[in-house]
């Protein structure tokens, strides 16, 4: 019997008998000694009462509430207040009135698990305390501990009521659950750990709660006490696991939980709060702790259920807590307290000793230097750029993939799916709309409170569609009400499954998901907001990887730890500029620059996307399609992109049919195309006209033509579609069938330039007109239009829906920008058709001009490039083709091969100063560019509808627009925020 209570005394001390190190020490002991000193003795002991008391503030109150606080402060001599609800700059002006009227230094403290966010608004939200120990990276949890410290001080508090270290051990828990960071107190113990130390080693005190350990309940101690009868062994070995750990690792405050714990000596009428057994015998004996040892809120139901203010209080202190939390009547407990110190129930040296322990913890916390917070921009520093990257990464690193039938997940041959998604419970707009930036989507909504017939309709609606993404919202914590899901729901998506390959998202407590598990493709999010609706598709189109593990175990369908690892596909994915070594203030001065823009009418708006590293760290869009400002520019919106279907389009196909050894890149143009055999086209070769330096004339103006003076000529044109004239020139005018055919006779009829001397060689000449002759040699050797190759090979594979020729066919006009108002061609303003008259008389597809799209898509095939000729599950190029097309060619010129590149004379070339040379990509007559970096791994996106109204608007130009966002981008380039992939 002996031996086991040694054994017993062994496991509660942590195998350790050698006396730690007080935690409240700091390291300039002699001076913190000093402080001590001069405080506690210019305080009468009734003063050093006071030190022993917290309450409970508010800025969200009234006047009333304030006077009140002030009172007690200046009459009481509190030791600190416990901030709720309110906001930053409100507390703010609080804490620097409060500590302005205080004798000795408030302790400024809040209950902020998942940071300030949690009382505060206005302030972004770390995850809570599950979602984390779903992720495998403790360095996040340390990041995130860190950051929380930096808000606190950046807000003049000290003390932070966290982490939460109890063991979740009961599924039905209905106070802690998802605030613990799991079931297993290895896991937990090593979240804690991380939180404390990010915490205390940046200047805050932790407080792991609620000792002894409130994971196994199933009632809320705020309004019972909770009974849990588990032997002290198991207590011993599960429930104080943590505690022993961060202890030995130099934690500085506890919480003592409202508790009855048989095994532990509590009693009915004396909760673990009050017990001498468990706060003097267990924690401070056994245990060895030698930090603050704070109550819980004394207004909880766990305690005031059995004992008036001031008696509890006295109790508590009575029962060896150091800090009084929550006190409701500090004037009676005080008195109280007085009064057993006089019946030598409690000696004045034992407070006085409680009282220097918390002055100590107030100089380690910096309060015996002045404290003033700053109010100004006080909002941005809480919630800086930072903040949300590492916000980011660790919900990124937290999406669990639990079941994933045939790999399924990430989605693969996004060309042969047919996608809708399906919400319940809420719209998630923002779910939607990221789903949306990797395929077409139709999106469907079932709303709360649906009845059969909804279900049987949106059956029906569904029918078409070969895979459906679900994304389960509106979800609560509360198991006993099964979360908020409804039978009839869950039953619904089981049915999905039996015609559908279905993709279920859970956007809530883990616990729910044991309500999913003949789910055969299901991801658990854990929480509903932006950040893991946006992160949701990433996985499961590839752009991330999905990595975590459950932190709990479900039933019988998952145990704890499980969770599929899930591959990357290197699909674009969505980030913030800090967590890829971007300055998201240095980028804010983009937005100057677009909006001088279009007030100096240089464009009437734009679309402009960065990405670093396969992330698109930067997506807006600015101003409107027109100068009227009836419709305004969004991500979605089409725009013409002129001259850059040369690289997106033809481009494309002659690397791919070069790659594939089907073309030389010095084989004339006679070898493929028999007709040129005897014109002066005929032995240009490939090369020479990738290079500009074939000897082709810029431009023909094919259109005057097809003119009479200002007229149409009939021939050409009429004014109703019909067999003949079936070719769509714009709003109301069909061009005659046989147009492509007169444009390429006048093509190839065409005379060259002068070379001015003997040799053969031309010098550089930037030229459309060999983008004609490409494009009929793709068509001749792929046997198909190029428009449907390219869709075939390139943008379909690629999810690049919002991307291609002929945009009428597809997509309204009022999701496509207008460009000019031609007054001498086509007499209307165009929009949906392509600009570039020569195109237009090809019927909108030629090798120079046609293609439309947005930002979004063009990211994708340029992100193609940078991955020499990989993205999702295509090999489309190979490297070595990538790397010769967009090197440097000729010293002629500065181009490549289709592709233009950087001036190596600064401040001549078509991309801002600061690009790298390796930079390839091109600029369009419409307003746009596109450019690749594959030194920095940046991809610039800039579309815009400059030549609207008018073509001849260069203002665009003048100002350098373009290069001078695109020299912001590099600017902007930092160090890395944290160690995450993306």
């Amino acid at each position: 019997m002996f031996f086991c209570c040694l054994l017993l005394i062994g496991l509660v001390s942590g195998h350790d008998v050698s006396e730690p190190r007080d935690p409240l020490i700091s390291e300039n002991s002699a001076a913190q000694h000093h402080w001590v000193d001069s405080v506690f003795n210019s305080l009468t002991f009734e003063e050093r009462l006071g030190q022993l008391f917290m309450v409970a503030a508010y800025s969200n109150k009234g006047q009333a509430h304030v006077n009140n606080i002030s009172k007690l402060i200046q009459d009481e001599n509190l030791g600190g207040i416990i901030f709720f609800q309110g906001g930053p700059v409100r507390q703010a002006h609080l804490t620097n009135h409060y500590q302005s009227i205080s004798k000795t230094p408030l302790f400024i403290a809040m209950d902020a698990e998942w940071g300030i966010g949690m009382r505060l608004d206005s302030v972004l939200n770390f995850p809570k305390q599950m979602t984390l120990g779903a992720a495998k990276n403790d360095a996040l949890v340390y990041q995130m501990g860190k950051e929380i410290a930096r808000q606190f001080k950046e807000i003049g508090m000290h003390i932070n009521f966290a982490p939460v270290v109890d063991v979740n051990s009961n599924p039905e828990n209905p106070v802690i659950g998802y605030r613990s960071f799991g079931e297993k107190k290895q896991l937990v113990s090593n979240k804690s750990l991380a939180y404390m130390r990010g915490m205390q080693d940046n200047g805050i005190l932790a407080n792991a709660k609620h000792f002894p350990g409130h994971g196994d309940t199933d009632s809320d101690s705020h309004y019972t006490t909770p009974v849990i009868n588990n032997s002290k062994a198991r207590i011993v070995d599960v429930d104080l696991y943590p505690y022993r750990e961060l202890i030995n690792e130099g934690l500085m405050s506890i919480m003592v939980a409202h508790l009855h714990i048989p095994s532990l000596g509590s009693e009915p009428n004396l909760p673990t709060t009050l017990s001498p057994k468990v706060v003097t015998q267990l924690l401070k004996e056994e245990m060895n702790f030698k930090g603050l040892i704070f109550t819980d809120a004394l207004n909880m139901k766990g305690v005031s259920s059995l004992y008036k203010p001031g008696e509890v209080e006295l109790m508590a202190l009575l029962a060896g807590n150091d800090v009084l939390l929550y006190a409701e009547d500090v004037p009676k407990s005080k008195t109280l307290i007085l009064q057993a110190v006089e019946e030598g129930r409690i000696s004045q040296e034992e407070i006085d000793q409680r009282v220097r322990k918390i002055l100590n913890a107030k100089y380690w916390a910096g309060l015996h230097k002045k404290q003033q917070v700053d109010t100004h921009k006080l909002v941005e520093r809480l919630s800086n750029f930072g903040t949300k990257a590492l916000i980011e990464q660790m919900y990124a690193s937290s999406l669990t993939v639990v079941t994933n039938e045939n790999q399924l997940i990430p989605v693969k041959h996004l060309e042969l799916e047919k996608m809708a998604s399906l919400t319940l419970g809420r719209k998630g707009e923002t779910f939607k709309d990221f789903l949306g930036k990797y395929a077409e989507f139709e999106h469907f909504t079932l709303r709360p409170n649906s009845n059969q017939n909804n279900f049987q309709a949106m059956e029906k609606n569904l029918e078409e569609f070969s895979t459906i993404v679900v994304g389960v919202m509106g979800m609560t914590n509360n198991s006993r009400r099964n979360f908020g899901l409804k039978n009839e729901e869950i039953a619904f998506i089981k049915r999905l499954q039996e015609n559908h390959k279905v993709i279920t998202v859970v956007f809530g407590n883990a616990y729910s998901a044991s309500k999913f598990k003949d789910q055969e493709n299901l991801i658990i999010a854990y929480e509903e907001n932006d950040f893991t609706e946006s992160l949701a598709p990433q996985v499961i189109f590839g752009g991330r990887e999905g990595t975590g593990k459950l932190p709990i175990s479900l039933q019988q369908a998952w145990a704890e730890g499980h969770g599929i690892e899930t591959e990357t596909l290197h699909r674009l994915a969505y980030s913030t500029p800090e967590a890829q070594g971007m300055d998201s203030r240095e980028l804010m001065k983009i937005d100057g620059l677009m909006e001088k823009a279009i007030a100096h009418k240089a464009t009437p708006g734009g679309s402009i996307l960065i990405a670093k590293n396969g992330a698109v760290i930067f997506e807006k869009t600015y101003g409107h399609y027109d100068y009227t400002h009836q419709q305004a520019v969004t991500d979605k919106t089409l725009y013409d992109l002129a001259s850059l279907t040369k690289v997106m389009a033809t481009t494309q196909a002659i690397m791919f049919l070069n790659s594939r050894g089907m073309i030389a890149l010095d084989d004339q143009l006679k070898q493929y195309l028999p007709e040129l055999e005897g014109t002066n086209k005929g032995d240009i070769t490939i090369r020479n006209i990738l290079t500009h330096e074939a000897g082709l004339i810029p431009y023909i103006p094919h259109f005057n033509n097809t003119l009479e003076g200002t007229n149409w000529k009939p021939e050409y044109y009429s004014h109703q579609k019909n067999e003949n004239y079936s070719l769509e020139i714009a709003d109301g005018i069909y061009g005659n069938k046989s147009l492509p055919d007169s444009v390429w006779k006048w093509t190839v009829a065409s005379n060259l330039r002068y070379s001015g001397t003997k040799s053969s060689k031309y010098s550089y000449k930037y030229s459309d007109v060999g983008m004609y002759l490409l494009h009929r040699l793709v068509e001749t050797l792929v046997n198909q239009p190029m428009n449907e190759f390219l869709e075939q090979q390139f943008y379909a594979p690629l999810g690049m829906y919002r991307f291609g020729y002929l945009p009428l066919q597809r997509f309204s006009q009022d999701q496509i920008a207008p460009t000019e108002d031609d007054h001498i061609f086509r007499k209307t303003i165009v929009q949906g058709y392509v600009h570039d008259p020569g195109a237009a008389l090809y019927g909108g597809v030629a090798g120079h001009a046609g293609l439309f799209g947005n930002a979004n898509d063009l990211a994708k095939l340029m992100q193609m490039m940078l991955q020499n000729g990989k993205y999702g599950t295509e090999e489309l190029i190979d490297k070595a083709t990538i790397e010769k097309f967009t090197s440097k060619q000729s010293f002629q010129s500065r181009r490549g091969l289709g592709w233009d590149k950087p001036d190596p004379k600064k401040d001549r070339g078509p991309t801002g100063n600061l690009t790298s040379m390796s930079t390839f990509g091109h600029t369009g007559f419409t307003g746009t560019a596109a450019w690749a970096d594959p030194e920095q791994q940046l991809i610039y996106i800039f579309l815009s509808n400059r030549v609207h109204p008018n073509a001849g608007n260069n203002q665009l130009l003048r100002d350098n627009v373009r290069s001078d966002i695109q020299d912001i981008m590099y600017r902007a380039i930092k160090n890395r925020f944290l160690l995450a992939d993306k």
